[in-house]
Protein backbone atom coordinates (compact mmCIF):
# COMPACT_ATOMS: atom_id res chain seq x y z
CA UNK A 1 0.00 0.00 0.00
CA UNK A 2 0.83 3.48 -0.79
CA UNK A 3 2.31 5.58 2.21
CA UNK A 4 0.47 8.77 2.76
CA UNK A 5 2.79 12.10 1.29
CA UNK A 6 5.19 13.84 3.49
CA UNK A 7 5.58 17.58 2.91
CA UNK A 8 8.89 16.81 1.56
CA UNK A 9 8.17 13.61 -0.38
CA UNK A 10 4.90 16.16 -2.22
CA UNK A 11 7.22 18.80 -2.66
CA UNK A 12 9.45 16.30 -4.75
CA UNK A 13 6.50 15.01 -6.71
CA UNK A 14 5.30 18.48 -7.70
CA UNK A 15 9.49 19.42 -9.06
CA UNK A 16 9.00 16.08 -11.20
CA UNK A 17 5.99 16.94 -12.57
CA UNK A 18 7.03 20.87 -13.31
CA UNK A 19 9.91 19.38 -14.74
CA UNK A 20 8.18 17.00 -16.79
CA UNK A 21 5.59 19.83 -18.21
CA UNK A 22 8.36 21.94 -18.97
CA UNK A 23 10.39 19.37 -21.03
CA UNK A 24 7.41 18.71 -22.79
CA UNK A 25 7.14 22.59 -23.29
CA UNK A 26 10.39 23.02 -24.63
CA UNK A 27 10.31 19.78 -26.73
CA UNK A 28 7.25 21.72 -28.34
CA UNK A 29 8.74 24.86 -29.10
CA UNK A 30 11.77 22.84 -30.46
CA UNK A 31 9.44 21.53 -33.34
CA UNK A 32 7.56 24.67 -33.88
CA UNK A 33 11.00 26.77 -35.13
CA UNK A 34 9.62 27.64 -38.85
CA UNK A 35 6.23 28.92 -39.70
CA UNK A 36 4.68 28.71 -42.99
CA UNK A 37 2.20 30.92 -44.03
CA UNK A 38 0.41 31.41 -47.84
CA UNK A 39 1.65 28.44 -49.51
CA UNK A 40 0.50 28.17 -52.37
CA UNK A 41 1.34 26.23 -55.97
CA UNK A 42 0.68 27.21 -59.75
CA UNK A 43 -1.91 24.77 -61.40
CA UNK A 44 -1.36 23.59 -64.47
CA UNK A 45 -2.57 22.64 -67.97
CA UNK A 46 -3.04 19.23 -69.40
CA UNK A 47 0.50 18.10 -70.38
CA UNK A 48 2.68 20.94 -68.65
CA UNK A 49 5.72 19.21 -66.89
CA UNK A 50 6.45 22.05 -64.44
CA UNK A 51 4.99 24.19 -61.97
CA UNK A 52 6.34 26.54 -59.26
CA UNK A 53 5.66 26.40 -55.07
CA UNK A 54 5.53 29.73 -53.45
CA UNK A 55 4.78 30.54 -49.83
CA UNK A 56 6.58 32.85 -46.53
CA UNK A 57 8.67 31.01 -44.35
CA UNK A 58 9.33 32.76 -41.03
CA UNK A 59 11.93 31.34 -38.67
CA UNK A 60 12.39 31.29 -35.03
CA UNK A 61 15.90 31.41 -35.43
CA UNK A 62 18.54 31.63 -37.95
CA UNK A 63 18.21 28.54 -39.76
CA UNK A 64 18.37 28.22 -43.95
CA UNK A 65 15.51 25.79 -45.72
CA UNK A 66 17.71 23.43 -47.35
CA UNK A 67 15.18 20.77 -49.24
CA UNK A 68 11.82 20.58 -50.63
CA UNK A 69 9.98 17.67 -51.73
CA UNK A 70 6.23 16.44 -53.27
CA UNK A 71 4.64 13.27 -54.28
CA UNK A 72 3.34 15.33 -57.33
CA UNK A 73 6.90 15.98 -58.81
CA UNK A 74 9.89 13.62 -59.76
CA UNK A 75 12.61 16.49 -59.33
CA UNK A 76 11.78 19.42 -56.87
CA UNK A 77 14.36 21.96 -56.40
CA UNK A 78 14.98 25.56 -54.37
CA UNK A 79 15.86 28.63 -57.31
CA UNK A 80 16.02 32.12 -57.64
CA UNK A 81 14.77 34.39 -60.28
CA UNK A 82 16.74 37.32 -60.93
CA UNK A 83 16.68 40.26 -63.84
CA UNK A 84 19.99 40.55 -65.38
CA UNK A 85 20.51 42.67 -68.48
CA UNK A 86 16.73 42.70 -69.24
CA UNK A 87 16.58 39.14 -68.93
CA UNK A 88 14.86 37.38 -66.16
CA UNK A 89 17.28 34.76 -65.29
CA UNK A 90 16.43 31.26 -63.03
CA UNK A 91 19.21 28.83 -61.68
CA UNK A 92 18.85 26.50 -58.61
CA UNK A 93 20.31 27.23 -54.94
CA UNK A 94 21.64 25.02 -52.38
CA UNK A 95 19.78 26.60 -49.23
CA UNK A 96 17.97 29.37 -48.61
CA UNK A 97 19.02 31.36 -45.77
CA UNK A 98 15.79 32.07 -42.83
CA UNK A 99 17.25 35.08 -40.80
CA UNK A 100 15.47 35.19 -37.14
CA UNK A 101 12.10 36.61 -37.00
CA UNK A 102 12.32 38.42 -40.54
CA UNK A 103 9.59 36.40 -43.05
CA UNK A 104 11.39 35.07 -46.14
CA UNK A 105 9.23 35.17 -49.25
CA UNK A 106 8.74 32.27 -51.91
CA UNK A 107 7.40 33.80 -55.20
CA UNK A 108 7.49 34.07 -58.80
CA UNK A 109 9.83 36.88 -58.86
CA UNK A 110 12.70 35.80 -56.36
CA UNK A 111 12.88 32.38 -54.41
CA UNK A 112 10.50 29.67 -55.69
CA UNK A 113 10.10 25.81 -55.45
CA UNK A 114 10.56 24.33 -58.40
CA UNK A 115 8.37 21.03 -59.46
CA UNK A 116 9.61 19.66 -62.14
CA UNK A 117 8.79 16.10 -64.06
CA UNK A 118 4.98 16.26 -62.63
CA UNK A 119 3.49 12.93 -62.31
CA UNK A 120 -0.38 14.75 -63.26
CA UNK A 121 -1.51 18.06 -64.16
CA UNK A 122 -1.90 20.06 -61.04
CA UNK A 123 -5.65 21.68 -61.38
CA UNK A 124 -6.95 24.50 -59.57
CA UNK A 125 -8.23 24.20 -56.19
CA UNK A 126 -5.93 21.14 -55.69
CA UNK A 127 -4.13 20.71 -52.33
CA UNK A 128 -0.18 19.98 -53.22
CA UNK A 129 2.00 18.00 -50.75
CA UNK A 130 5.42 19.66 -49.92
CA UNK A 131 7.55 18.31 -46.94
CA UNK A 132 10.08 21.13 -46.33
CA UNK A 133 13.52 20.62 -44.32
CA UNK A 134 14.90 23.27 -42.50
CA UNK A 135 18.19 23.59 -39.94
CA UNK A 136 18.98 25.68 -38.01
CA UNK A 137 22.18 27.25 -36.85
CA UNK A 138 22.79 24.49 -34.48
CA UNK A 139 22.70 21.70 -36.91
CA UNK A 140 18.99 20.56 -35.84
CA UNK A 141 16.82 19.40 -39.14
CA UNK A 142 12.63 20.22 -38.73
CA UNK A 143 10.62 18.51 -41.76
CA UNK A 144 7.30 20.79 -42.21
CA UNK A 145 4.35 19.16 -44.09
CA UNK A 146 2.22 21.71 -45.87
CA UNK A 147 -0.80 21.63 -48.08
CA UNK A 148 -0.01 24.04 -50.48
CA UNK A 149 -3.76 24.85 -52.49
CA UNK A 150 -3.19 25.12 -56.54
CA UNK A 151 -4.55 28.63 -58.07
CA UNK A 152 -5.14 29.29 -61.61
CA UNK A 153 -2.08 30.19 -64.36
CA UNK A 154 -2.31 34.05 -64.26
CA UNK A 155 1.36 34.91 -63.61
CA UNK A 156 5.04 33.93 -65.54
CA UNK A 157 4.92 30.05 -66.77
CA UNK A 158 8.26 29.03 -65.76
CA UNK A 159 8.66 25.95 -67.93
CA UNK A 160 9.85 28.30 -70.58
CA UNK A 161 12.54 29.28 -68.45
CA UNK A 162 16.37 28.36 -68.56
Amino acid sequence: MNAPLTNNRFAQRCKQLLLGVSLVGLAFQASAQTQVSDAWVRATVAGQSSSGAFMTLTADSDSKLLNVQSPVAKVVQIHESSMKDDVMKMQQVDAVALPAGKPVSFDPHGYHIMLMSLTAQIKEGDKVPLTLTVEDAKGQKETIEVQAVAKALDTMDHSKMH
